[in-house]
């Protein structure tokens, strides 16, 4: 089979492997789709990502739907041809937590991730013309969800894990700063969740367009304007350390901070006193637990994700896809990958 490995920092390749088989309590996914993340770009520019550093030759992907193709023993509940996307995360060791953290497994302190090489040996992904995963991990998609937007379902939960991490925000204005993927993502979140108002800021234009396309009532480029003030929620999805100071500006006293864009993993400057002197709720949003199961059920009632995807590539330009992606300048979004193409 075809698979998209990253072998090193701007070396990504069309590779050949064996044809993989389902095992007891296994299922053989033919994969359709894959989104690329952020995490797919950084292995290829820069092989690693955070703290995660590429020692061999890794299979990128953790955003993929596709369809059942064969089922190993002692597996029930799917069929072959059934249409599926994949809970990507594989607790490691003891699968009990601290009683304050209780469910929350995205806090587990070992975890492998499709696409993931946080640990040795690294977790191989999806970007592949087959995949085996454990039956557990497969989510069924329900009827009128495509297999091509199913792989938005992993992106998705994230989105809506952020905004659970808001508390209600059922009838409140939520700011979104940042409209990439993630943040465009979290718009349509928000309002699905039952938020009156949504603002998006960004710098690009482009971004801008796909996040009120997504559903944000109000954009804001901040090339020519600053944020609103005195916002009650707002979730920080830029992962731009320098944008800190002014989205803790824009916080509401007593107001809460949900922090879902990915900060460098070593020291930056920023400006933090608001933090302090607004009483600002600060927290972080990681992942995701069930969530994805919510996506999907949102999908399902009506969320539609096709402004998000902003390009398609067949598998064998997946190094074109993933500079794509990675070049804001191109007017992307969420850039797929067709890996039955």
């Amino acid at each position: 089979m075809r698979a998209v490995v990253v072998h090193a920092a701007g070396d990504v390749r069309i590779d050949e492997r064996p044809d993989p088989r389902p095992g007891p309590g296994e299922v053989l996914l033919a994969m359709e789709w894959g989104g690329i993340c952020g995490s797919d770009i950084a292995y290829f520019r820069h092989g690693a990502t955070g703290t995660a550093v590429l020692r061999h030759p890794l299979v990128l992907g953790h955003e993929v739907a596709g369809r059942v193709a064969a089922i190993g023993p002692g597996v029930d509940g799917v069929a072959e041809g059934d249409a599926a996307t994949v809970h990507p995360a594989t607790l490691v060791g003891d699968p009990r937590l601290p009683d304050r953290i209780a469910g929350r497994t995205n806090l587990h302190p070992c975890v492998r991730y499709f696409g993931s090489a946080a640990l040795d040996p690294h977790t191989d992904g999806g970007f592949s013309d087959y995949r085996v995963v454990r039956a557990d991990q497969i989510r069924l998609l329900p009827d009128g969800v495509s297999t091509e937007h199913g792989a938005l379902a992993e992106p998705l939960g994230v989105a809506l894990h952020a905004v659970h991490r808001a508390g209600d925000v059922r009838g409140r204005t939520v700011l979104v700063n940042g409209a990439g993927p993630i943040g465009s993502l979290v718009v349509a979140a928000a309002k699905h969740r039952g938020a009156a108002a949504v603002v998006a800021s960004d710098v690009a234009a482009p971004a801008l367009a796909v996040a009120a396309a997504m559903g944000a009532d109000t954009t804001i480029d901040l090339t020519e304007s600053a944020l609103p003030e005195d916002v009650e929620v707002v979730i920080e999805a830029s992962g731009a350390a320098a944008a800190i100071g002014a989205v803790l500006r824009a916080t509401a006293r007593g107001g809460t901070l949900v922090q879902v864009g990915n900060l460098p993993g070593s020291a930056v400057s920023a400006v933090l006193g608001d933090l302090v002197t607004r009483e600002i709720t600060w927290v972080g949003s990681y992942r995701f637990v069930d969530e994805i199961d919510d996506a999907l059920h949102a999908m399902r009632d009506g969320l539609d994700v096709s402004p998000v995807i902003t390009h398609r590539y067949p598998l064998d330009q997946a190094e074109k896809a993933l500079n794509t992606a990675a070049d804001r300048s191109t007017g992307s979004s969420k850039v797929l990958l067709n890996l039955a193409g």
